[in-house]
């Protein structure tokens, strides 16, 4: 095994501090927001979270398109990394979007469009590891997984415009929206600032992640590899 490179020790490091100023930011610094109270704070992260999934289905999208062209495995560990993150990262946006709905909704889930595309996204993606579980030889697999991280892309537009599409009650945070979207508010300039912190933030902790997770899949990789020698 490889040591940790230095570089991404670095990033680790500023990483968790960023994370602290982000917390420190959205508890201490953003303003409290007259009509939703301390709940509305949950926005800060539940978009941030939101963002860093679709921000992984679209790392695993580009991955299969270049896996298909050159059949490097790299890439299908790329693909595998950004699935698995963005899974994480939209679980926690689905959680802490139920958190914030409950107060401002009177309940912790609807069948409004965009909670309804986010769950089925979750889902497709969900399923494209079980997929993976059912196939043992490793370049069907990769080319299973690249073809199948392409066609569920198509959900994370879906997803994302969905509120802007349909008729709904989740607000919109940049843009125009539905006139009944419930919950929506202006952003002072601090609100503004803590929210565009914490998408930075949230976006250096999904390249950290990232190369975390290459790495292991690169040992993982080079330890299948053994184990089909030892068996042929």
């Amino acid at each position: 095994m490889t040591a940790q490179p230095t570089t991404l020790k670095i990033l680790t490091a500023v990483t968790v501090l960023m994370l602290a100023a982000a917390t420190l930011m959205v508890i201490l610094y953003a303003p409290l927001e007259a009509v939703m109270g301390q709940v509305q704070k949950v926005f800060y992260f539940h978009v941030a979270s939101g963002w860093t999934g679709m921000l992984g289905f679209f790392v695993a999208f580009v991955a299969g398109i270049v896996y298909l062209i050159t059949h490097k495995r790299i890439w299908d560990i790329v693909g595998v990394a950004g699935v698995e993150i963005g899974l994480v990262f939209m679980l926690i946006c689905i959680i802490t979007g139920s958190i914030w709905a409950r107060p401002i909704w009177n309940t912790w889930w609807t069948w409004d469009p965009r909670l309804t595309t986010a769950t089925i996204m979750e889902l497709v993606y969900a399923a494209y590891l079980m997929l993976r579980q059912g196939v043992e030889d490793p370049d069907r697999r990769a080319r299973f997984g690249a073809v199948y991280a392409i066609i569920g892309f198509l959900s994370v537009p879906l997803t994302f415009f969905s509120i802007r599409i349909f008729r709904t009650i989740h607000p919109v945070v940049i843009g125009g929206g539905d006139s009944d979207a419930t919950g929506s508010f202006d952003m002072t300039a601090k609100m503004l600032q803590t929210f565009m912190f914490s998408l930075a933030t949230f976006s250096v902790l999904f390249v950290t992640l990232l190369w975390h997770r290459i790495r292991m899949g690169k040992f993982a990789d080079q330890l299948e590899q053994l184990k089909m020698k030892l068996l042929a």
